[in-house]
């Protein structure tokens, strides 16, 4: 995921949290997008500067954030790109999965081990029982390694 993934899912995340509840504070924000405070109030800052939302003070102390219409479409627009970076990462990782298993089926295996954690180990086990592979923890098997948003196939063995 790069810069600009990232920026895009938080302010998604901000929108849609927004929507629900006008009245979210930023430390409330910051803790659902496991960011400083500091990142929440720049990102606020740039949508206020775009037109996507607007801020009104609900009371002294208290702001309430509201989502215009041009926001709206922003979200909009924010979600299909989050669909599209989701579907993109999904075909990518499924293809190098068949690529490495049929690998590993040439040298006679008939199952791996996965290494990580995340979304992406759902995708390889699925593509790993589409093939007809089995998934489990034997150390004498390959293994398929997650390393940020990509797989490889790892040479690390399981420790006992």
């Amino acid at each position: 995921m790069n810069l600009d993934d990232a920026h895009e899912t938080r302010e998604l995340i901000l929108l849609e949290t927004i929507e629900q509840n006008p009245d979210v504070t930023q430390v409330t924000l910051a803790d659902k997008l496991d960011v400083a405070v500091g990142t929440v109030n720049w990102h606020i800052k740039r949508l206020v500067e775009k037109g996507f939302i607007k801020l009104k003070r609900a009371e002294r102390k208290k702001l309430r954030y509201i989502i215009t219409p041009e926001g709206l479409a922003f979200r909009a627009q924010l979600t299909v790109n989050y669909v599209e970076n989701s579907m993109n990462l999904f075909r990518r990782t499924r293809r190098k999965t068949l690529e490495l298993l049929a690998d590993i089926r040439a040298e006679g295996y008939e199952s791996i081990r996965i290494l990580g954690n995340g979304d992406l180990v759902d995708v390889i086990r699925l593509t790993c029982l589409e093939q007809g592979v089995g998934v489990d923890g034997d150390p004498a098997a390959p293994a398929l390694e997650i390393r940020g948003w990509r797989v490889y196939r790892s040479e690390k063995e399981l420790q006992p």
